[in-house]
């Protein structure tokens, strides 16, 4: 039995190995230890990250490469958020970081373009850092502490995953991209249905897509909930590295020809169509003929996921000579500097301000709310990753995701527009498949290795005569606070399924650069679910209070201060039907205790307001029974599904001071 390219990488970075033999399949649900080759930070998780980081006490990171990336406060409008880029800067020249200037572009397209490696492991404060896995790593999201503790050289801890493998054949038709291959994958999926799993892809099909295409797919792996994606190094990664002066940096990686996997899902990549994720989920998924038609007001291409050159190029095939309609407001945000250089040099840029697209900074910008929001119950194209309700700083605005293609179709119809049906001429036929445009290879190098803006790691000797800069909104991180055996609190809020870190704690213009500030972000929390939760668990503080949810809680971003701001209000534990992987990982390191309900039904049985108990906490954690909680005159279990290490952190209150202790 032969194993996957998942498999290989894991194990040739297991730490502890005598829970394995090598070559041999790792059970699933196995916990396992990985080393960390490379982290990556940004803005909006990286400045509590590093707070976090500064308390381990090393003089330097202990990894192969770490870098701290801006691109998600960009909007400085005050000081706060060029507060945190001076402190993020200088923290990166004092321990050894790359850091990545403001304006250099989003942290999975530069990342991928200047440091990702085949083979390589990669950890991200940054729920799609899986982006990696489209140039052969296994890249994982996680919350900042985790981030920190793998920087101080710290192994990161997971359950073995499952491997799904992604089958693709054939090659894709006019019109039809990289988007909508995984948009099929969610299609058939949902946005659960990769919970501890890694997509692995494979099959004649994978030749036929660049690394940019191949990144856009495993970086929205993140929207079915799994560990990661990853694609095989093959002659299209050496061309993809050679083309960014990187080609030392490729070696091949492919699973074993006998490898078995979980399960398998089949794509004949010519019969796929061009689709859109309908409001206001990622997996609500359409056919764009069943949306064909449907008035447009605005179109933004760019984010982490369709922000390449191949991307820009793909749209500029669809506008050059025309010019967007008069009732669509339309932007592109280039996902990177090198992306927006080479798209100068190759007249791509020309064509697309010529049609009428502003153009954004290289930054995430609309995607996480952070400016070029849509009219009131307007409707917007994005060529994003994430459509939850209000996302986009318009509350009620229908946002539906699409590939660049049919982005650039609605934008010049001002409707809903299957690109297949458009009009091209036969060069942009062509340019139309996603082919980059054609230019040296010392040109594209020229640009790929410009660096005026990525700042190298200062010398250790350097390093020691640097002051860290501190602005007054940069606070510590809030302790954990203390184990209780047993707790009797009441429910302060009970939520239903598919709850987003967007909904326990919102980003955007407002909420963002109080990223540093935990007792001031603390204010919004679970603001879109209930306005009134920070009064009320004001109120009820230091004593503390409960949530409970539906399935899929804590879905979407990496966000840690998703579990931070409800730690800091009192909340003890979180009792759910299911819960998204990093979530879950967030609440422990922070030492709120995650319980699944035995039986789903149970959800039923409690009452936003109620009172209940939970009354074997200690025994549980330390035996792995389930919990007991008391409800309304009923007892209810609670699944422990933690395993040895998840139950050690709860008991010492957190991660934090589990390391404090000696925990590894």
């Amino acid at each position: 039995m032969g194993l996957t390219l998942a498999e290989k990488i894991i194990q040739n970075h297991i730490v502890a190995k005598d829970s394995f033999q090598k070559g041999k399949p790792i059970e699933r649900g196995t916990d396992i230890a990985i080393r960390i080759d490379q982290t990556l930070t940004q803005d909006a998780t990286g400045t509590m990250s590093y707070l976090q980081f500064e308390t381990i006490g090393i003089p330097r990171v202990k990894t192969e490469v770490s870098v701290s990336y801006i691109d998600h406060n960009t909007l400085q409008t005050d000081f706060r958020n060029m507060d945190d880029h001076r402190y993020l800067q200088s923290i990166a020249q004092k321990y050894g970081i790359w850091f990545s200037r403001p304006g250099n572009g989003i942290c999975h397209q530069v990342h991928l373009e200047h440091f990702g490696k085949p083979g390589k492991t990669l950890l991200g404060s940054d729920s799609h850092t899986p982006t990696g896995g489209g140039i052969g790593m296994i890249a994982i999201g996680a919350g900042g502490l985790d981030v920190a503790v793998a920087m101080g050289g710290g192994a990161f801890h997971l359950a073995m995953p499952k491997v799904f493998g992604v089958k693709l054949t054939g090659s894709l038709n006019k019109g039809v991209s990289a988007k909508d291959i995984i948009l099929e994958v969610l299609r058939r999926e949902t946005v659960k249905g990769g919970v501890g799993a890694v997509y692995e892809y494979f099959g004649d099909g994978v030749k036929n897509l660049t690394v940019p295409q191949r990144a856009t797919i495993t970086n929205m792996g993140a929207e079915l909930g799994a560990t990661c994606s990853v694609f095989p190094s093959d002659e299209t990664t050496k061309a993809f590295l050679e083309a960014m002066g990187r080609g030392n940096d490729w070696t091949e990686q492919k699973a074993d020809s006998d490898a078995v996997y979980d399960k398998i899902i089949e794509i004949d990549l010519s019969k796929l169509t061009a689709m859109a994720a309908c409001p206001h989920s990622p997996d609500a998924v359409q056919p764009i003929s069943a949306v064909a038609g449907k008035k447009v007001d605005q179109v933004v291409i760019g984010s982490c996921t369709n922000s390449s050159l191949d991307d820009l190029t793909a749209v500029a095939a669809i506008v050059k000579g025309k010019h967007i309609a008069p009732n669509v407001e339309a932007g592109i945000a280039p996902g990177s500097r090198t992306t927006l250089m080479m798209a100068e040099k190759a007249g791509v840029l020309g064509d697309l301000i010529a049609a009428g697209f502003r153009i954004l900074e290289s930054a995430c910008g609309p995607c996480i709310g952070m400016g070029f929001a849509p009219n009131s119950e307007g409707v917007t194209l994005r060529t994003f990753n994430r459509n939850f309700k209000g996302r986009s700083g318009t509350a009620d605005a229908s946002v539906f995701l699409v590939s660049p293609e049919t982005a650039a179709a609605a934008a010049i119809t001002g409707v809903i527009t299957d690109p297949s049906t458009f009009s091209f001429t036969k060069a942009s036929d062509s340019m139309l498949a996603g082919k980059s445009p054609d230019l040296s290879k010392s040109d594209i190098k020229l640009f790929g290795q410009d660096e005026g803006m990525l700042l190298k790691p200062l010398s250790e000797e350097e390093s020691k005569k640097i002051e860290i800069i501190r602005g007054p909104n940069i606070k510590p991180c809030p302790p954990t606070p203390e184990f209780a055996p047993e707790l009797e609190l009441p429910v302060l809020l009970k939520a239903g399924d598919n709850v987003s870190t967007d909904d326990i704690m919102p980003a955007g213009a407002k909420v963002l650069p109080l990223r540093s500030n935990i007792p001031e972000i603390s204010k919004f929390a679970f603001e879109r679910l209930d306005p009134t939760f920070y009064e009320r668990a004001s109120a009820l503080n230091p004593k503390g209070c409960f949530v409970v949810g539906g399935e899929n809680y804590g879905q979407g971003s990496s966000r840690e201060h998703a579990a931070l701001a409800p730690m800091y209000l009192g909340v003890r534990a979180v009792i759910v039907k299911s819960f998204a992987r990093i979530h879950k990982a967030n609440l422990i390191n922070y030492g709120i205790i995650p319980i699944t309900f035995v039986n789903p039904s149970d959800y039923d049985k409690i009452k936003q307001g109620n009172t209940i108990k939970i009354t074997n906490i200690k025994e549980a954690l330390e035996k792995g029974v389930n919990f007991k909680i008391t409800a309304n005159g009923s007892v209810i279990e609670g699944s422990n599904t933690l395993d040895e290490r998840s139950a050690k952190i709860l008991l010492a209150g957190g991660l934090a001071a589990y390391t404090r202790m000696g925990g590894q």
